[in-house]
C-alpha cells in the first residue's frame, strides 16, 4: 500500500477510531488500527471485545483532495504510536508506504517515521449485520438521550445486564431505560421508523454508548440504527459503529416507579443542584455521601448533612411550589447531583411517596424524561 491522506482528515479518522482499540488485551492485532484502501477511499478499522468502529475517508468531498492512492493494499499498524506521529506531523499531507515484511513508512514533509505494522489479514472481521429492523433519530438527539441516561447505569459486574441501557421502540417512541437498582433514568424520543417495527429488550453496554456520544455530530444529521439479536450497528455519514448486546433479561422497572405520590415540589434546577453540591462537600467523606431533604415552613426547604468527624452543614432555599405533606427523607448526594447535571429544564419537579419510598425527579416543561432514586435509611 502507498497512498497520500490529508493530515486533518486522517487525525480525525484515528482519533474517533481509537475508541475501539482496546488497552488491556494481550492480542498484538487488538492494538492496532487497520488501514486499507479501495476505489473510494480508505478506510480505518478498530475493534474490541465490545465495540468495532469503521471509519471512511473519501477520495474527495466538495472539491477537496483527501486521499491519493498510488498502490492499493491494507496494513495494521499500532494505534497509540500513529495517532501520536500523525497529529504532530508538519506537513498538510501524510505520506504511507508499506514495504516488506509489512514496514511501514510515515512522511510528512521533512519527517520521517518507520513502524513496524502487523500483517492485515490477522485483523478480525466486522460482524456481519442483516439490516432488517432499521430506524433513524437526529445525532443530537441520540447523544442526549445517552448522556441522559447512562450515568444510572450500574458500573460493576455483578450483575452484568444492568451495566447496559435498555431501549425498547414501539409505536415511534423509541425509550432508554438505565439502572443500577438504586437509581433509575428513563428517557422517551420520538423516532422515524416504519410503523410495524417495535424492539424490546434490545440492552447495550453503556461504556460502548458513551463512546458512542464522543463520535457522533452535534447536529441533526440522521443517524441509522440496525438491531439485531446479538448486535447493533449505527451508521453516520463516515462511520460505521458495531457494539455487542448484553444477553439476559432487563428487569421490568415500570413496577418500581410510583404512580402516585404525597408530596410534590417544584425547585429551580440550578439553586437545588448548588444547594446538594455545598451539602455534600461534608457529606462526601462519610460513608454512604448522605443528604437529608425537609419541607420547613412552606415554601421553604431545607438541605443539610452531618459528618460525624468533620462537622454539620444546614441551607434553606426557596420552593416555588409545594403541594401536599410535608417530608423530611435522605439521600446520596452523589445520585441526585449526578441526575440534576443531566437536566436541562430550568426547573424540576421532585415527587415523594414517603420517606422510605422512592421518589421522582423530572424536568417541568415536558414529559420525556424521569429519574427516581431510593432514599437512605437514617438513624440521625
Amino acid at each position: 500500500m502507498h497512498v497520500m491522506i490529508n493530515r486533518e482528515i486522517l487525525t480525525a479518522a484515528i482519533s474517533d477510531t481509537s475508541r475501539a482499540v482496546s488497552s488491556r488485551t494481550t492480542i498484538p492485532i487488538l492494538t492496532g488500527i487497520k488501514m486499507s484502501s479501495h476505489s473510494e477511499g480508505i478506510t480505518l478499522t478498530a475493534s474490541d471485545s465490545d465495540i468495532s468502529i469503521e471509519y471512511a475517508i473519501p477520495l474527495e468531498e466538495d472539491g477537496n483532495l483527501y486521499v491519493d492512492i498510488k498502490r492499493h493494499g491494507s496494513i495494521v499498524l499500532p494505534a497509540r504510536y500513529l495517532n501520536d506521529i500523525v497529529r504532530r506531523l508538519p506537513g498538510e499531507f501524510v505520506e504511507i508506504e508499506v514495504g516488506e515484511r509489512f514496514l511501514t513508512t510515515i512522511r510528512s514533509a521533512k519527517s520521517d517515521f518507520n513502524l513496524n505494522g502487523l500483517d492485515p489479514e490477522d485483523f478480525p472481521r466486522l460482524p456481519q449485520i442483516e439490516e432488517e429492523k432499521v430506524f433513524s433519530l437526529p445525532a443530537d438527539i441520540l447523544k442526549t438521550m445517552i448522556r441522559q441516561t447512562s450515568f444510572a447505569a450500574a458500573t460493576t459486574e455483578l450483575r452484568p445486564i444492568l451495566t447496559g441501557i435498555m431501549w425498547s421502540l414501539e409505536e415511534d417512541q423509541l425509550h432508554f431505560v438505565a439502572t443500577d437498582s438504586h437509581r433509575l433514568a428513563s428517557r422517551k424520543s420520538h423516532v422515524e421508523s416504519s410503523p410495524e417495527l417495535s424492539l424490546d429488550n434490545i440492552v447495550t453496554p453503556a461504556k460502548s454508548m458513551q463512546e458512542l456520544s464522543k463520535i457522533l455530530s452535534d447536529d441533526d444529521s440522521l443517524v441509522d440504527i440496525v438491531a439485531t439479536d446479538n448486535q447493533i450497528l449505527f451508521k453516520t455519514k463516515n462511520i460505521l459503529f458495531y457494539s455487542r448486546l448484553l444477553s439476559g433479561t432487563y428487569p421490568d422497572v415500570n413496577r418500581i416507579i410510583p404512580q402516585q405520590s404525597k408530596t410534590d415540589i417544584i425547585l429551580n434546577t440550578k439553586e437545588f443542584l448548588h444547594a446538594i453540591e455545598r451539602a455534600s462537600l461534608l457529606a462526601k467523606d462519610g460513608k454512604n455521601n448522605v443528604v437529608k431533604f425537609s419541607v420547613l415552613q412552606s415554601p421553604a426547604i431545607e438541605i443539610s448533612s452531618i459528618s460525624p468527624e468533620v462537622g454539620k452543614v444546614t441551607e434553606e432555599i426557596q420552593a416555588a411550589s409545594i403541594e401536599g405533606e410535608d417530608i423530611k427523607i435522605s439521600f446520596n448526594a452523589k445520585y441526585m447531583l449526578d441526575t440534576l447535571r443531566t437536566i436541562d429544564s430550568e426547573e424540576v419537579k421532585v415527587r415523594f411517596t414517603g420517606a422510605m419510598s422512592p421518589f421522582i425527579i423530572h424536568p417541568t416543561d415536558h414529559e420525556q424524561s424521569l429519574y427516581l432514586i431510593l432514599p437512605v435509611r437514617t438513624y440521625q
